[in-house]
């Protein structure tokens, strides 16, 4: 595929596109994590929990992720095991932690509710090139890192 000619941009204009993308999603969980009957915290936890699969987390390491306290996390867990989208298994290594686990009914749920967004985004990603999948793939995932690395200084610092 050869890569179809874009319009020029600057870097401000980029920005400026890439904080509308930002704002669109946070709408946008907001609104999903409604209609699957949680809140946004609890529906981006869920979505570390099937993102980890068979690799089940523990309680601590979702905690981490998040940025929230354990005893926040324990508030999380029940009421995602109460609406039934986790159960919590003993961790074989270490009897005291937890490991939290996706209910596959729950797990239907989210991805059906996700589904049609991300039918729309492998048709846009269609559009490039595998040259220009791998800058939007490297862009991302090195401005991931740099948000998170501000994040982790930001929390630090005050």
């Amino acid at each position: 595929m050869h890569a179809t000619p874009r319009p020029p941009a600057t870097q401000e204009q980029a920005m400026w596109a890439m904080d509308q993308l930002i704002a669109t999603h946070l709408v946008g969980q907001q609104e999903m994590a409604q209609q699957a009957g949680l809140n946004v915290t609890d529906m981006t936890c869920f979505g570390f929990v099937i993102a980890a699969g068979e690799n089940l987390l523990t309680a601590g390491e979702l905690a981490e992720r998040v940025h929230v306290t354990t005893g926040a996390m324990t508030g999380i867990l029940n009421r995602l095991e109460r609406v039934g989208y986790i159960t919590r298994r003993p961790d074989p290594a270490d009897r005291r932690r937890v490991r939290v686990a996706a209910q596959p009914d729950a797990v239907v749920l989210v991805r059906k509710l996700y589904e049609p967004y991300y039918v729309r985004l492998a048709a846009l990603f269609a559009d490039y090139s595998p040259d220009e999948i791998a800058v939007l793939h490297d862009w991302f995932t090195r401005a991931t890192s740099l948000a998170a690395g501000h994040l982790e200084e930001h929390r630090r610092t005050g």
